[in-house]
C-alpha cells in the first residue's frame, strides 16, 4: 500500500520555550483537510557508561512531569546548534562526575514520532575515569553502579521504567553477548 504524503497548507506557532516549541500545521492529503500539532525539540543524548569492573552507571533523579524519582542512564537535551557527541561528554561529566576515553554510538532513536521530531542519540562511553560532578543548578542526581544483569533485572521488575533507558540496556546486553557469546538472562 502507498501512502499519500500529506501537504501543509499552513503552520502556526503556538509556544516557543526553552526545551520545546510547539506548532500546529494544517494538511491537506486527497482533499481531506486535518491538523497535526508537533512538538520541536534540538534532540537529546543517552550514554551507556561502563565502568572497568563492567558496571553500567545509572541516575536517579527526580522528574517533575511525573512527580517521582527514576533510574536512568544518564541523559540530557543538545544544545542548538551542539553536535550530538560533545552534548554527550558533557551530560556524562555533568551527571555523573565521570569522563570517558572511549566513545562509540550505539543508536539514533526518535522519542514520539506521533509528534515530536525529537531524536536521541545514544552512546557507549568506556575507560571511564571520575572527575567530580558538574550538575546544573535545577538538577540533582544519585549515581548507582549496577551490573547489566542487575540493572536488567530492574527493568523486569518495573523498577526502571524510562524508556530510552531500556533501549540502551537492551543494546547493551547485545553488546555483551555478542563478545562473550552467552545471552542475558531474561
Amino acid at each position: 500500500m502507498l501512502f499519500t504524503r500529506e501537504h501543509c497548507t499552513s503552520s502556526k506557532r503556538l509556544w516557543e520555550g526553552g526545551i520545546i516549541k510547539l506548532r500546529v500545521d494544517t494538511l491537506q492529503s486527497e482533499g481531506q483537510e486535518t491538523i497535526r500539532e508537533v512538538v520541536e525539540h534540538n534532540g537529546g543524548v543517552v550514554i551507556a557508561g561502563c565502568t572497568q569492573e563492567g558496571k553500567v552507571l545509572l541516575v536517579k533523579q527526580y522528574r517533575y512531569s511525573l512527580d517521582k524519582d527514576l533510574l536512568e542512564l544518564p541523559a540530557g537535551r543538545i544544545e542548538a546548534g551542539e553536535d550530538p557527541l560533545p552534548a554527550a561528554q558533557r551530560e556524562l561529566t555533568e551527571e555523573t562526575g565521570y569522563s570517558a576515553d572511549s566513545w562509540r554510538e550505539l543508536s539514533r532513536m526518535f522519542t514520539a514520532p506521533g509528534f515530536c521530531n525529537e531524536i536521541l542519540y545514544l552512546y557507549h562511553a568506556q575507560n571511564l575515569t571520575f572527575m567530580g560532578k558538574n550538575l546544573d543548578f535545577d538538577e540533582e542526581t544519585e549515581v548507582l553502579e549496577l551490573s547489566l544483569e542487575e540493572a536488567w533485572q530492574m527493568v523486569l521488575e518495573g523498577k526502571i521504567q524510562d524508556a530510552k533507558t531500556i533501549a540502551g540496556l537492551g543494546l547493551l546486553s547485545r553488546l555483551a553477548t555478542a563478545v562473550q557469546g552467552a545471552p542475558m538472562p531474561l
